[in-house]
Parts: structure tokens; C-alpha cells; sequence
């Protein structure tokens, strides 16, 4: 597809969103479902019992969401923009989205891998095709698409400074939101610059460390809860959402609302 044409199609289905947001504010039709669908990583993923207190971000997003603005949380451990498309995962939300969902695009973790061909990109070439993909599926469905810069790891340096770690990917995918004209939750910075107020030792509290495990990428359920609160301020920030959209923004949500269900066969 020429850049020209993705641009024309990209100013046609961005007109979707704008009317669904009249229709709501022009009735109470407006307060229909419409769903939030997240496609990324294990740092976003459904997590189950065998993994707890392993949480991902993308199961405390609903405490964050009026009931009528549900998550679909399709995020996997270990995929990249490329494996997720690859396994065929972007086609079974593309069936099932609908024209006023939202799709939630969260990848760079597992882009990063040199090593492994099945899951890298490189930042400025497949990694933005892939998210290209995204991009205009959610659209030619009349779905509006949002991406989401990686959620730091926790790294600090000798000085006690948080260290980004995710190289170019942040920056490509900035860069692709505004090539593309699609709304950009920057949770890299946010997240890094979280993880700077809280500091070495008490980020540990919000990180899967455990008796047996300093895992520094993984989320516990303060980690979870804390970001998924960064995605919905950002969500109603950059007015993806308006504020009867969003709830407990400044609440404090319990940590025994998540729960970590058994895995089916």
C-alpha cells in the first residue's frame, strides 16, 4: 500500500470514532458498549493461578472503566508485534471487532529479541510495518486504533537513575503515531518516570519479586494496578474516552480484586 493511499484511507476511518462521539453526546444511544480491545505482551497478558502474584496491567484495567467500555485483553506472554500477527492472533480480534471498539496495540518487550527471528523487528522498518497492520485493520473495521509505548522494565543505574531499556522502539512507534495520526499513550515515560519517583528499593513492591524470584519486567498486583491507572489517565488525556468513561482514577483500588483464574486445557 503507497503512503499516499494509507493516508487517505487513515483520514477516512478516523472520521468513525467522531461519529459515534456525536451520536453519543447528541443521545443516550451514545452509552452503548463499546469494547477496549488490548493486543500485546505478557507485561499487559491475563495471568493464571499457577503464575501468581504474576499480574498483568491489562487485568486491573477494568476497575479503571465504566462497565459499558469492557476490555478484551488478548495480550500473550512472549509475543511480539510479528509473532502475534504470525499465530494468526491480530485476525481473531479483526473478526470480532466492531465499528466503535477500541484496539489497545502494545508491543516492544519481545520485538527486541535479535536472537530469535520468530519474534524480532527492527524499529524502524518491520516493527512499524507490523503495527501498520494494527493500525488499518482497526480501521477498515471502523475501529479506532491506539498505541501504547512499552512499559519500562525496572533498571537503575549506580546513581539510583531508572534507565531506559527499551532502545529505538519507543521513538519508531512515537514516530509511526504521528505519521499515522493515531493517538499515542506514551507509557514508557510515564512509567519510567514512575518508577524514578518511587525509587530502588520500594519499586521492588511493585515489580514480581518474590521469595524465589527478582523478576524486574513482570508486574505484582501494585505494579498492575499502578499502570493500568497511567492507561486510563492516558486513555482519558488524549480523549479516547470521555471522563464518564473512566472511574477511580484517584481511588484506591484493593489489591484482592485481582484474581488469577486456572488455566483450561
Amino acid at each position: 500500500m503507497s503512503l499516499s493511499r494509507r493516508q487517505v484511507t487513515a483520514a477516512a476511518a478516523a472520521a468513525v470514532p467522531l461519529t459515534f462521539a456525536a451520536a453519543g453526546s447528541a443521545q443516550a444511544a451514545g452509552r452503548r458498549t463499546r469494547t477496549l480491545y488490548i493486543a500485546g505482551d505478557s507485561t499487559a497478558a491475563r495471568k493464571y493461578a499457577d503464575a501468581a502474584p504474576e499480574t498483568g496491567w491489562g487485568m486491573a484495567l477494568p476497575f479503571f472503566l465504566h462497565k459499558d467500555r469492557p476490555v478484551a485483553n488478548h495480550a500473550v506472554n512472549g509475543r511480539s508485534s510479528k509473532s502475534f500477527v504470525d499465530e494468526g492472533r491480530l485476525g481473531v480480534i479483526l473478526r470480532q471487532i466492531k465499528p466503535g471498539d477500541f484496539l489497545l496495540i502494545q508491543f516492544g518487550h519481545n520485538d527486541e529479541k535479535g536472537s530469535d527471528p520468530a519474534r524480532y523487528t527492527e524499529p524502524w522498518t518491520t516493527y512499524q510495518d507490523h503495527l501498520r497492520m494494527y493500525i488499518d485493520g482497526a480501521r477498515e473495521r471502523g475501529a479506532r486504533p491506539v498505541l501504547a509505548t512499552s512499559v519500562e522494565r525496572r533498571k537503575f543505574d549506580a546513581t539510583g537513575k531508572a534507565v531506559p531499556t527499551h532502545g529505538d522502539y519507543p521513538a519508531a512507534m512515537r514516530a509511526l503515531a504521528e505519521e499515522e495520526q493515531v493517538t499515542l499513550l506514551d507509557i514508557q515515560a510515564l512509567s519510567i518516570a514512575l518508577w524514578q519517583r518511587l525509587g530502588v528499593e520500594e519499586t521492588k513492591k511493585y515489580f514480581n519479586w518474590t521469595a524465589t524470584e527478582q523478576d524486574n519486567t513482570h508486574f505484582n498486583p501494585p505494579g498492575a494496578i499502578a499502570v493500568a491507572r497511567l492507561v486510563a489517565r492516558e486513555l482519558l488525556r488524549t480523549r479516547v474516552l470521555a471522563p464518564s468513561e473512566v472511574r477511580r482514577l484517584d481511588e484506591t483500588i484493593p489489591e484482592s480484586w485481582i484474581t488469577w483464574p486456572k488455566a483450561t486445557a
